[in-house]
């Protein structure tokens, strides 16, 4: 399985920057968990081949590109964007962001193909298909309704926390799994913002640490990311203290294979 954080900050000369400010993943170059960069950081081969998308989560910077995708794609494509996510995510989208205000309602619209986009609802806690992909979502502890997920190609399984802050359920089913190679979990504030890490439910590096106990599985890839671009230097070296196995930062850009 081969996973990408999909850059989200570029410099002057458009060349990607560690920050990370919008969240998407590319799963073998054709699925996508969540779309704050799809639109911006995707080459032209992966624009062709991504027709998928999972969404965690109705947060912009999950989801702040996800419109422009479609729109870019429209003339040309002939087979439907396919939306995966919770009934909740599914009515935030439709009454928030695709309501014919700030965005053309997609779902209802056609090219000279058929339908440019639509919807699947994701059965939570229970395994669907997604591509060549098994899934499985649980709800996490945000703010929104959230889930967490549980990705297999049949050989490889990695796990993804979305936006969290301590829970239980996605940890029983990290445990389930017969093997898992990556966990790609969030670290979102510094340890000296613990109290609006907690409001606004997201970890530090020490409460990262805590949750991390409740894990059975050993010797697999744990790879932070959501770090606030703010905080980003003092949350890696609060990372690093913590001398986790396994422990570090997710780089965009770069390809992570398992």
């Amino acid at each position: 399985m081969r996973i990408q954080l999909l850059p989200s900050t570029f410099d002057s000369n458009g060349h990607a920057t560690p920050e990370q400010r919008l969240t998407c993943f590319l799963i073998d170059e054709s699925v996508a968990v969540d779309a704050g960069s799809i639109a911006l950081a995707v080459n032209g081969e992966q624009r062709e081949k991504v027709r998928d998308i999972i969404v965690t989560h109705p947060h912009m910077d999950h989801i702040a590109s996800l419109p422009i995708f479609i729109d870019d794609l429209f003339p040309t494509l002939k087979t439907p964007v396919r939306v995966h996510a919770t009934p909740e995510v599914i009515s935030s989208l439709e009454r928030d962001i695709f309501n014919w205000n700030i965005y053309p309602r997609f779902s209802e619209l056609e090219n000279d193909f058929g339908r440019v986009m639509e919807y699947v609802p994701i059965p939570v806690g229970q395994e669907f298909e997604v591509a060549h992909l098994t899934v499985t979502a649980v709800a996490v502890n945000h703010i929104v309704p959230t889930v967490g997920l549980v990705i297999s190609n049949g050989k490889t399984t990695v796990a993804f926390s979305s936006d969290t802050s301590e829970t239980e359920e996605f940890w029983h089913l990290l445990n389930r799994a017969p093997s898992l190679q990556a966990l790609l979990i969030e670290a979102s504030f510094p340890d000296s913002m613990a109290q609006l890490a907690e409001v606004s439910r997201h970890f530090t590096p020490a409460s990262l640490k805590r949750e991390l106990s409740k894990l059975s599985h050993n010797e697999l890839d744990i790879l932070a990311v959501h770090i606030k671009p703010a905080y980003r230097e003092i949350v890696i070296q609060e990372l690093n203290a913590l001398n986790i196995p396994g422990l570090g930062v997710m780089e965009s850009g770069k390809i992570y294979e398992w």
